[in-house]
């Protein structure tokens, strides 16, 4: 679905993650499908960023300053109330615990790296209905 095809139901999308080269390829994969896109390149960045764009989902690495800052992100967005999907980016994927509830704690899904662009544009397509 291109920028056109999608007309008044375009999408904001958030992204933080340190690594510039990364934001870089997956922002042009989202704005290619339609999206715009907010960038960030650490977890404070990113709060700054949200307030400011206000985004329909957030793609965060787990990975920024610290250790599951992902997950700080999500339950920050949550005492404020927001419902809006996240996803967390991580290299670790492999490892995290299934028998967790990521839902319970905020987190709409799990990206491993290296990240297929297609599967995350189909993806955040599903999830705010614009297919």
């Amino acid at each position: 679905m291109s920028f056109a095809m999608l007309g008044n139901n375009r999408r904001t999308i958030l992204l933080v993650d340190q690594d510039a080269h990364f934001r870089a390829g997956l922002r042009l994969a989202l704005e290619d499908a339609g999206f715009l896109v907010g960038e960030a390149a650490s977890g404070k960045e990113g709060e700054r960023t949200l307030k400011r764009i206000r985004p329909d989902a957030v793609l965060v690495d787990v990975m920024l300053e610290t250790v599951d800052a992902g997950g700080i992100v999500a339950a920050k967005l949550r005492e404020i109330g927001s419902r809006i999907p996240i996803y967390i980016i991580s290299t670790t994927a492999g490892s995290m615990h299934t028998d967790l509830d990521f839902s319970a704690l905020g987190i709409a899904g799990i990206f491993a790296k290296p990240v297929d662009f297609k599967v995350v544009v189909q993806t955040l397509k599903a999830r705010l209905k614009l297919e």
